[in-house]
């Protein structure tokens, strides 16, 4: 820290020294008053709160710092204490002196709205005989994605007997049940005695996507309205160009999630789904209902196509032969059935012939191949077919015997627990059960036979397809419908003959 004086900028310690001493050698004998002046001129002089942040440790900064704390100790010694300040208590009210206040008091006081305190009633208030209710109560409940139409309408408070009621005069609208999230309007009306419900007066939902419904009550009986509402069922379109991912494409052209995934799925069983490139183009044809108030439902995937850039393109559509639904080739040729796949994800551990058994101890035929799996990983049917046996087997533990027709026949053991059951219908590729160690058995693995007129063959020498093949007129028919699919226009249809009032936008194109 720096003072200008009459000596000139030094630093204040010094200047304040050579003062004093120049003071004394001039005036050794200087009055009291003289002194009173020259120690008020040297207090101007003196800077008792430098700067603590410069010239740390000279005396100039202990001086300072004595400072601080002399001013600290100080504030510490004259604050206040931290104590309570004592308060005279409410006086308390008389009844005398409580009624007079009450009766000053203006009527949201007197409820209790503010204070909290209830007054009792004066001689004026007189009790009701009883409360009056409300002529109606209208309500909205939905149904929920578990839930039925009598569940929700219990809930909402429709008695038991006017749900009954409503069941039987609509039950044959809704074979399926109503849909979860459907809206239910209802109006309660006014009940004959406490110790009843209140009525139904009216209910309003929709039933399916082409009907409304409303259950009336007039005369106190109730009444359905069915009000039908068009439909348009043309199939929904989409096609577009892959770009770096074939499902991302799919969605921002407005393709619905089912029926991408469903896609995906028809042509993965043709190509390798990592084999489709930027440049190819989808074809995407579904069940697509739209109602004439806005409402759609997605259906079923019908078509699926895949123009390559490089490599066979792919035209696939739904058709039901013999009972029986399953994608067929642009040529009429269906499904390959009855390949013998792998029934479990593991590793051939043990093949098909003589060997030593690692239990027994002995050299015996092995009269089957043994996978290597995890505990519980899942069983599936090779192919098609009916299982004739399910359940304890001797050594081979729990064990399913499937037949497949035409002699043919697979077995699979050890399994830790079965899914199937005797006398069940199953597909392949369809679990049967789940890998263990039951029986004969020294770790988890299934033991897989293979059965040709009722003897044991080795799995791996057989392989077996039919295929759906159509002909004649169902071949026609067949590619007069492939030819109505890929000849529709691509995004929405708009045929009804009023346009709908909210109709939704385009999908894309």
């Amino acid at each position: 820290m720096f003072h200008d004086s009459q000596f000139g900028p030094q630093q204040g310690g010094a200047s304040v020294s050579l003062w004093l001493a120049d003071s004394l050698q001039q005036a050794p004998a200087a009055s009291p008053q003289d002194w009173r002046t020259r120690l008020r001129e040297w207090a101007d002089e003196v800077d008792l709160v430098p700067d603590l942040g410069q010239r740390i440790g000279s005396l100039t900064w202990f001086r300072g710092l004595a400072t601080c704390f002399g001013l600290c100790a100080t504030a510490l010694y004259l604050s206040p204490a931290f104590e309570a300040i004592p308060g005279v208590p409410g006086p308390v009210l008389s009844s005398g002196h409580y009624d007079e206040v009450r009766s000053q008091m203006i009527t949201p006081l007197a409820l209790g709205a503010d204070s909290g305190r209830h007054m009792g009633p004066t001689d004026a208030v007189q009790p009701l005989r009883e409360t009056p209710e409300r002529p109606q109560i209208e309500l909205s409940a939905q149904v929920g994605s578990s839930d039925t139409l009598p569940r929700a309408l219990s809930r909402a408070g429709v008695s038991s007997g006017d749900v009954a009621t409503v069941m039987a005069m609509v039950g044959g609208d809704i074979d399926a049940g109503v849909k979860p999230g459907t809206r239910l309007d209802i109006i309660l009306g006014r009940r004959a005695s406490r110790d009843r419900p209140r009525p139904l007066d009216k209910l309003a939902f929709r039933a399916r996507l082409d009907l409304d419904m409303e259950v009336t009550r007039a005369g106190g009986v109730l009444s359905v309205r069915r009000i039908p509402i068009r439909v348009d069922n043309t199939p929904l379109r989409i096609q577009g160009v892959v770009g770096d991912s074939i499902y991302r494409s799919a969605r921002a052209a407005g393709a619905p999630p089912k029926a991408v995934q469903a896609f995906l799925r028809v042509i993965a069983g043709q190509v390798d789904l990592g084999g489709i490139g930027a440049g190819d183009r989808y074809d995407i044809v579904t069940e697509y209902r739209r109602a004439e108030t806005g409402d759609v439902e997605v259906g079923e995937l019908l078509y699926a196509g895949l123009k390559r850039a490089r490599g066979k393109s792919i035209d696939m559509l739904k058709w039901t032969k013999d009972g029986r639904t399953e994608w067929f080739e642009a040529s009429g040729v269906g499904e390959r059935r009855g390949v013998l796949s792998a029934p479990v994800s593991g590793r051939l551990s043990s093949s098909f012939g003589m060997r030593r058994h690692p239990i027994l101890g002995y050299t015996r035929m092995h009269a089957g191949i043994d996978f290597a799996a995890r505990y519980g990983s899942p069983i599936y049917a090779v192919t098609d077919g009916v299982v004739s046996y399910a359940g304890r087997h001797g050594g081979h533990g729990n064990y399913v015997r499937i037949e497949h027709g035409g002699g043919l026949a697979t077995g699979y053991a050890h399994m830790s627990r079965i899914a199937a059951a005797s006398g069940q219908r199953v597909r392949r590729g369809q679990v049967i059960g789940y890998v263990g160690s039951t029986g004969l058995s020294t770790g988890p693995h299934l033991h897989y036979e293979l059965y040709r007129r009722g003897q044991v063959v080795n799995p791996l020498s057989v392989k077996f397809t039919t295929v759906a093949q159509l002909a004649g007129g169902e071949l026609a028919a067949f590619r007069a419908r492939l030819a109505q699919y890929q000849g529709l226009r691509v995004g929405l249809h708009d045929n009804f003959a009023q346009k709908a009032a909210t109709a939704p936008a385009a999908l894309g194109k």
